[in-house]
């Protein structure tokens, strides 16, 4: 005998059998219990939820002869046939192939004639949404005025392609996704019946996989078992044969991120793809990574939240600290774009690489979420402090000596020219070059600044004028005040002498008088008398 897939073999075969959609079952079954059947029958749901399943067994509880409160006896003669594929009386199609006009006509045609045997005569129509616009116009009258002998039950995945006529004319059961509790507990169950050995953490991981879809986990189920045949199936083996990734590679790859270890978390990618993870999986599995992260961080009882083991919560529990909230949905965002993109790319390898990159270097991007995670590694940084070790100074310092000769006296270094008060019209007019010249969150709140100068004093001193609060960290880093007096020595070849001020906030060492710098301005400051323009003569 030839061996039959795990999903086909345990079918259900009743009611009592189906798993995770009891509102339906329960209500089908008091319809049959109470004669009040109805004439079509609209089955909706994602798949592997027990759509065609259902469908069967109401096709054979409605013809049974002998029914067992409301489910098939699956003894009777009517039952046999109907299980057997043998019996007239239920009619299976395929919409997906058999989607035009001229098969709706020939269904319309039969139902003229009343069922062989049995009571009623059932039509089930999978994939319903295919049918044509045609083809749904010709079944429109059939299907609302049908003989009292036939019932059509018509299954989907995607309802909303279904015309609302047809809506209209038919009773809607809406199929759930099956828990991942009641998906563990079934492959547990089966498996108890066919004698394998397999760890509770490998079912369960599986009954995620599946993502609510019953058939799908019995699928994965039989895969895992038919490459570690006769062997003990462990997490370990189903991560290898699924090509998933397991947790501590996750928790690893992310402190690299929040580290901004662009190089380390690039080897690690590298890492996964040489163990033959599929690219696909591994971004859907880091984003319910960091989706449970999130929940950990933003929930008071984290156990309830996420469905991990004790030893993985209590290390996802400190990595929740280890950032905040708009953090996590700035990699969750990147992350979701990813997926979308990657299921048609040829190099998706590349496109996680770069992610990645986005990921330990914000200042890639220019939305609000990156500014808070640029905003984040500043503060980290000027919490800490970026020190030179110890040693290494001492050496460095060494060195220097060393290079230094003893009986040479070093030569003078020209220092750059002090800046005239006229030198800041040039910084005015080159105020965008000068921006250009800077990077990181400095960069970003210069966009949104003024150059001004003191009108009372005139003196040479360029105030730079912010108007976004978030522009006080700058104000406060002798790095922000460096890069910015680098890059206007560099325009202009002279050193000027800079003040960095919030827009009305005189507590950050605002001070009236400061006005924009104009042409005007500098030459009366600087000529100190007025020039006068003789009109030419016409014979000139």
């Amino acid at each position: 005998m030839s061996y039959t897939a795990l999903y086909r073999k345990f079918r259900p075969q009743d009611f009592e059998d189906v798993k995770g959609q009891e509102h339906i079952v329960t209500t089908l079954k008091n319809q049959i219990k109470a004669d009040r059947i109805g004439h079509a029958y609209l089955f909706c749901g994602t798949r592997g939820t027990g759509k065609t399943t259902i469908a069967k067994i109401l096709a054979r509880a409605v013809n049974c002869e002998h029914p067992v409160d409301g489910s098939p006896c699956n003894t009777c003669k009517t039952c046999r046939a109907i299980m057997e594929g043998t019996s007239m009386n239920v009619i299976e199609i395929d919409a997906a192939s058999n989607n035009g006009v001229d098969n709706i006509r020939e269904i319309r045609e039969e139902v003229a004639y009343r069922p062989t045997e049995g009571r009623y005569k059932v039509y089930i129509i999978d994939e319903v949404h295919m049918l044509s616009t045609g083809a749904f116009n010709a079944l429109l009258k059939t299907l609302e005025e049908p003989p009292s002998y036939v019932i059509f039950i018509l299954a989907t995945t995607e309802a909303h392609k279904i015309p609302i006529t047809i809506l209209s004319r038919c009773q809607r059961y809406d199929f759930r996704r099956i828990t991942v509790d009641t998906i563990a507990d079934r492959l547990t169950e089966l498996m108890n019946q066919e004698g394998n050995d397999v760890e509770e953490k490998a079912i369960r991981y599986i009954a995620k996989a599946a993502d609510g879809s019953m058939r799908d986990a019995l699928s994965l189920l039989d895969q895992c078992i038919a490459f570690y045949l006769g062997e003990k199936l462990t997490y370990e083996k189903v991560l290898e044969n699924l090509g998933a990734v397991d947790t501590d590679i996750f928790s690893g790859l992310l402190r690299k991120i929040l580290r901004q270890d662009t190089a380390g978390a690039v080897k690690t990618l590298e890492e996964i793809i040489l163990q033959g993870k599929e690219m696909g999986q591994f971004v859907t599995d880091f984003i319910w990574y960091l989706r449970n992260l999130l929940l950990i961080g933003s929930s008071e009882h984290p156990e309830d939240a996420v469905d991990v083991s004790a030893e993985n919560l209590e290390k996802m529990k400190e990595e929740s600290t280890m950032m905040d909230a708009e953090t996590l949905m700035r990699y969750i965002r990147i992350f979701s774009e990813l997926s979308n993109q990657i299921k048609y790319a040829s190099q998706k390898r590349v496109l996680v690489e770069i992610a990645l990159i986005k990921l330990c270097q914000p200042v890639m991007e220019t939305n609000l979420d990156s500014l808070y995670d640029r905003v984040r590694v500043l503060e980290e940084k000027l919490e800490h402090g970026v020190m030179m070790p110890a040693a290494q100074a001492d050496t460095t310092a060494r060195e220097s000596r060393r290079d230094i000769p003893k009986e040479e006296t070093p030569a003078p270094v020209n220092k750059p020219e002090k800046a005239a008060p006229e030198d800041l019209q040039y910084v005015k007019r080159n105020w965008n070059s000068i921006i250009r010249d800077t990077k990181g969150l400095l960069q970003q709140m210069l966009l949104e600044s003024t150059p001004k100068y003191d009108g009372n004093t005139g003196e040479p001193v360029l105030y730079v004028e912010f108007r976004n609060f978030l522009a006080q960290t700058c104000i406060e880093s002798p790095e922000s005040m460096e890069m910015l007096k680098n890059a206007v020595r560099k325009k202009i070849g002279k050193d000027v002498e800079i003040k960095m001020i919030l827009k009305d906030n005189e507590a950050g060492g605002n001070k009236g008088g400061l006005s924009e710098i104009t042409v005007d301005d500098l030459l009366m400051q600087n000529i100190n008398m007025e020039i006068s323009v003789e009109p030419m003569d016409d014979d000139e």
